[in-house]
């Protein structure tokens, strides 16, 4: 079976990975390398990084327009299999490999289509997730579904872990089923239009939270955040990041929402929609990450209010 592969981030390299147990990889595809740091320096995107390691061919095209012309000049392919690539695939490039493209989903569609299917269910509160193998076509994740495979969301799971979790989940669904869907034995099943939700890439302004949220809804923030954008709070003393938190004590009747303090053990509270939360980590803009509990030490008096 000859495949090419079409990834860019961490989270593609296991399907990479599992790829290659399957299929012969006469290709992988991914984005140009990006300037990265102060320097500028440019960094090439962790599939490129394990392609080298694994021997294969890597291309970097700058846009989606050529990858009909780059996947043609491989020669013959069976299969394409795609993963976080990052750049939209047009209908001349899903007909090159002979049995199309199938995508390796970070969610169970047709919930959560889009680009950041992960944040997004961790922000709604979903108790389960998954991650779904389709057949490419021309829409967002429309295509319709070869195979899916369901787990539950921990309660202290963060975009991150959760997204690390269902990268190897997903690998190993699509090395299970791609032969089959290579011998036509898989029947597609199309998606349900009435169920669709859309997971659009979030927004620069989602991170900030808003402590006039519940205990809940704040902590699902901070979670879905990690490790990026991440969940920040305006404060007097300048911008800061939580980094981790947990629900607090109740709040006291004088507290007023957005307000922060200290509590008899040393703890940095802050005052939500219907509790408080124990910010545990934090990391004031421009430097290192610390306790909660030094941040405050470094205040003495009034710790002021977040907005």
């Amino acid at each position: 079976m000859r495949a090419v592969f079409l990834g860019t981030p961490e989270a593609a390299v296991p399907a990479l990975d599992a790829l290659t147990t399957v299929a012969d990889v006469r290709a992988v595809i991914t984005q140009p390398d990006r300037p990265r740091g102060r320097s500028g320096t440019p960094v090439a995107p962790p599939v490129k990084r394990r392609a080298d390691e694994l021997g294969i061919p890597v291309v970097q095209p700058s846009s989606g327009r050529s990858l009909a012309g780059v996947m043609a000049d491989l020669g013959p392919i069976d299969i394409g299999v795609l993963a976080a690539f990052g750049l939209l695939v047009l209908p001349d490039a899903l007909e090159v490999p002979s049995h199309g493209i199938v995508n390796v989903h970070f969610s169970l569609l047709p919930r959560w289509r889009g680009a950041a299917p992960v944040h997004r269910a961790i922000l709604a509160g979903d108790g389960r997730t998954g991650v779904t193998l389709i057949r490419l076509d021309a829409g967002l994740d429309t295509g319709p579904i070869l195979a899916t495979r369901s787990t539950a969301i921990g309660s202290g799971e963060t975009t991150g872990s959760l997204t690390a979790r269902l990268a190897m989940a997903g690998a190993e669904l699509m090395a299970t089923y791609l032969g089959a869907v290579v011998e036509g034995a898989i029947v597609a099943v199309p998606q349900d239009p009435a169920a669709v939700t859309l997971a659009p890439k979030i927004d620069r302004d989602e991170r900030w939270f808003d402590p006039h949220r519940t205990v809940d809804e704040v902590l699902r923030h901070i979670r879905a955040m990690d490790p990026a954008p991440g969940a920040w709070a305006h404060h007097a003393s300048g911008r800061f990041r939580v980094r981790a938190a947990v629900e607090g004590p109740p709040a006291e009747a004088s507290d007023d929402v957005g307000r922060l303090r200290r509590d008899n053990h040393d703890r940095l509270l802050l005052v939500v929609g219907d509790g408080t939360l124990e910010l545990v980590v934090v990391q004031p803009e421009g430097r290192r990450s610390m306790s909660g509990g030094d941040w405050a030490r470094g205040r003495p008096g009034d710790l002021g209010t977040v907005t």
